[in-house]
């Protein structure tokens, strides 16, 4: 796997990128069970699509407990992951808590129908659940190249932080793969707009939906921007959501407004 800035997994340029977002509920701390309800939701879903994106912590829901699972758990759904994605010949992205070197991530991956795999461990743990007390933070922005697209994929709280998601790699669209619940939910919707606004590129949210066993309630509102800040598909109930993202629009949205020219240079430390 490769975490680091500018990671990249290539596949042929392509003009459309075909995407499917799963927003399901999911079964607390039960990595067996989530894997299964995937697997039947990912076998149903369109056999042209390029890219499959499931929620955060799509095998435990958002645990900051996971010593309540086998420290496996994060191994077993990479193999997982990389199985499903070569029978399907599809993509696939989505977080799981990983336990690797005596220390617990909240970890993005990005497998590939080859098997190939990218991770992102997140940036910006929440501090309002503890998750900074029980998940390492990750220190590495990871910018891959899927199919003729070059992707940003984050994690949930990394939306709040505009100048980690802030679009210097020239990247054609960030996703967020989320646990955000629906007493929030406005922030959400506010802020996937503005990241495609403000960084010209299409926005990806895919949220979970239900209950979970801290009697959090999550109502889904995923949904896919385009570079505008138009909204492409939305959802607010259980069910598998399509966009179409297409090179076309890209090109010609950057070339008539040439916003991205006017952006303020900094670096990041620490």
């Amino acid at each position: 796997m490769q975490s680091y800035l500018g990671a990249l997994t290539t596949y042929n340029m392509g003009k459309e990128l075909k995407v499917a977002l799963v927003q399901s509920s999911l079964v607390w701390e039960n990595p067996d069970k989530n894997r299964t309800n995937f697997k039947k939701q990912i076998a149903e879903i369109s056999k042209d699509t390029d890219l499959v994106i499931l929620p955060e912590m799509f095998t435990s829901g958002f645990t900051m407990h996971p010593e309540n699972m086998a420290k496996d758990q994060g191994n077993i759904t990479l193999l997982w992951m990389q199985q499903v994605a070569r029978e399907h010949h599809m993509a696939i992205v989505g977080s799981a808590v990983y336990y690797e070197n005596g220390t617990y991530t909240n970890r993005l991956l990005f497998v590939t129908p080859d098997g190939d795999c990218s991770y992102y461990d997140k940036r910006h743990t929440f501090t309002l659940a503890g998750e900074n007390l029980v998940y390492a933070a990750g220190k590495n922005k990871l910018i891959l190249h899927y199919k003729g697209f070059k992707i940003c994929p984050l994690i949930c709280y990394d939306l709040r932080f505009p100048v980690w998601s802030r679009n210097v790699e020239e990247y054609d669209m960030l996703i967020y793969v989320a646990n955000w619940p629906k007493q929030r939910i406005v922030a959400w919707d506010t802020l996937l707009k503005a990241r495609a606004i403000e960084n010209m590129a299409y926005v990806i949210g895919v949220n979970r939906i239900g209950l979970d066993n801290n009697g959090h309630e999550y109502c889904g509102h995923s949904a896919v921007y385009d570079l505008l800040g138009q909204p492409l598909v939305f959802s607010d109930r259980e069910e598998v959501l399509y966009a179409s993202l297409t090179r076309e629009h890209i090109t010609k949205v950057r070339k008539e407004l040439k916003f991205l020219d006017d952006r303020d240079g900094f670096t990041l430390e620490g």
